[in-house]
């Protein structure tokens, strides 16, 4: 299993959203390119970076920040980018940012055709990852704040199959809360589908990664509890190579 520590971009600094509320923010550094090189230093082989303005608006405007951060990962680690990937030109623009893989979530959700398109084209193979956001299992858009009625685990479903990179899963009343990953939740997005699957939200402690990975998750994403000292990055690498 992956360890991908998470880096938050808003008005390019590094920052936390409590239950994706961007009123509710926590800003951590101002250097993001200077954060990747800890999680460099610490092992890590993904870095998973949100560009929140974008998610909210459509405009890139931390494109700046993920070429440092891009930059700063080297060879050494992979960046999968989300945040405003809603169209087709969109998503070129973040692939040319050097990003090894684009998260697309509310754009999917919205126009399920266009995605399938997307996913079926030879030279995006694994280039791509869905996201998934709910609440309560169902699934929520336009950067959070929009609720649907089709479920998380219904469109896992349609995905099997598919030359996706992975499905980022994202419990929102556990993000950024430390509450504890949502195992359970999770597990059935692992069920439905064949793609491998990425835990998100409420890591606070290595027995959540551990938790994640015996549920069968191909990675997890850890971001507040690093920030905030409760997760050793080096340690929760070694935990995770054990476990798979």
């Amino acid at each position: 299993m992956d360890i991908l520590p998470a880096i938050d971009l808003r008005d390019g600094k590094v920052v936390r959203l409590a239950q994706g509320d961007y009123g509710r923010q926590t800003t951590y550094h101002d250097d993001p390119a200077a954060v990747a090189e800890q999680f460099i230093a610490a092992g890590v082989r993904w870095i998973h970076v949100v560009d929140l303005d974008a998610a909210r608006t459509g405009t890139a405007a931390n494109a700046g920040a993920v070429r440092a951060i891009v930059r700063a990962a080297g060879g050494a680690a992979r960046v999968e980018l989300g945040g405003g990937a809603r169209n087709t030109d969109a998503v070129q623009r973040m692939l040319d940012m050097g990003v090894a893989r684009v998260v697309v979530g509310s754009a999917a959700m919205k126009d399920w055709p266009w995605f399938e398109a997307l996913v079926a084209r030879e030279d995006l193979a694994g280039r791509l990852a869905l996201g998934l956001d709910a609440r309560e299992g169902r699934l929520a858009a336009e950067g959070w704040t929009e609720q649907l009625e089709t479920t998380a685990a219904d469109l896992a479903g349609r995905t099997r199959g598919w030359p996706l990179g992975a499905i980022v899963y994202t419990d929102i009343a556990r993000d950024g809360m430390l509450e504890g990953v949502n195992v359970e939740a999770t597990a059935r997005i692992v069920r439905a589908t064949d793609v491998p699957v990425i835990a998100s939200g409420g890591a606070a402690s290595l027995d959540d990664l551990r938790r994640c990975a015996r549920a069968g998750c191909a990675g997890a994403i850890v971001g507040r509890a690093w920030y905030e000292g409760k997760i050793d990055l080096a340690e929760a690498c070694k935990l995770a190579g054990r476990e798979l």
